[in-house]
């Protein structure tokens, strides 16, 4: 079961073989997530139409007879105003330090080289190589595409600009060779099988939610975060119980819906798909938490880096047969 090993002892140097780690770094809704899952080849970072939806930083391993890439997504560049958009950034300028090459991806359709200096400015800072992925050509008429590379190039000496449709496929393997040519020969750092270094509990809670957020189109895009409180392999299914925080009491029962409703469409959503991704039947239980404010909140915005998690988890596995579910604060439990 599972995308994910523990093993991150060096694999042995192969003749011609690559590897090395690369950073993408966009603004929010350019399609970071998407190249990520694209480039790997399974789902591995959460993909909605909803800007600033990745959180962390989630590195997706790719690796080929030619070599090995390790690919760190990030967080959409902004202006933070919370501390949940201070950590996001924060995680940006943590994924540029020890990376081989930079990989900018900008929405080919909505970017103007001279208007995105915050974006220009990471490549300038960056001491290696900067490739410039120009993503979403397909909505792009092919008259514009050229002179926008032509823009692009005079702004900055880039190693490679490539256009590419991420949700397509369209230049992705274009895009490989470049991001592979750039790299040092070495080791693999993982074994081949492994695409991600994120738990699994992670990723469960990353997908509620990725559900969560679709279901709820303009009501609760930024406003809901999910921990997972128990996440227990048994022989016969893995059960994962989950909280889902809001900032208010009306956000929780929009969240829940009509008789549980909403809540249930996103728990089977949810479950059919970490039943698919982990090959396991799954138990899901969910229930709502009103934290008022949490995004304000640094410590509670800390608890959602899975580092932090993990530190943590031995201490709430230990105080697991004390806790008690606050009812004031608490919706009904769904089970799926």
């Amino acid at each position: 079961m599972g995308l994910t090993t523990t093993a991150h002892m060096p694999v042995p140097l192969k003749p011609g073989f690559r590897s090395g780690f690369v950073a993408i770094i966009g603004r929010p809704n350019a399609g970071k997530s998407t190249l990520l899952n694209r480039l790997v080849g399974q789902k591995i970072a959460i993909v909605t139409s909803k800007p600033q939806t990745t959180r962390n930083r989630i590195q997706g391993i790719l690796t080929q007879k030619r070599g090995q890439i390790v690919f760190i997504d990030t967080p959409g560049l902004h202006d933070p105003d919370s501390a949940l958009g201070r950590q996001m950034m924060h995680e940006v300028a943590a994924a540029v330090e020890g990376i081989d090459v930079l990989l900018l991806i900008v929405d080919a359709g909505r970017v103007l080289p001279h208007n995105d200096t915050a974006l220009l400015e990471k490549a300038k800072r960056f001491p290696g190589k900067t490739i410039l992925a120009l993503n979403k050509v397909d909505g792009l008429p092919k008259p514009k595409l050229l002179p926008l590379i032509d823009t692009f190039r005079k702004e900055f000496d880039f190693a490679a600009i490539v256009p590419i449709s991420a949700l397509k496929g369209a230049g992705c393997d274009a895009l490989l060779n470049e991001i592979l040519s750039l790299l040092p020969e070495g080791h693999a750092y993982f074994p081949e099988d492994q695409v991600t270094d994120q738990p699994e509990r992670f990723l469960a809670a990353e997908i509620i939610r990725e559900k969560a957020i679709k279901a709820m189109h303009h009501e609760l895009p930024y406003a809901v975060a999910v921990f997972v409180d128990k996440f227990e392999a048994t022989p016969r299914l893995l059960r994962i119980e989950a909280t889902l925080n809001v900032e208010r009491d009306s956000q929780k029962k929009i969240l829940i819906g009509r008789k549980g409703a909403m809540m249930k469409k996103i728990g089977t959503e949810a479950r059919k798909e970490l039943e698919a991704l982990l090959g396991t039947k799954i138990f899901l239980g969910m229930f709502v938490k009103v934290a008022p404010n949490w995004r304000d909140d640094p410590q509670r915005v800390r608890e959602l880096d899975w580092h932090f998690q993990l530190e943590g988890l031995s201490t709430a596995q230990a105080g697991e047969a004390d806790y008690e579910p606050d009812e004031s604060s608490l919706s009904r439990r769904i089970f799926l």
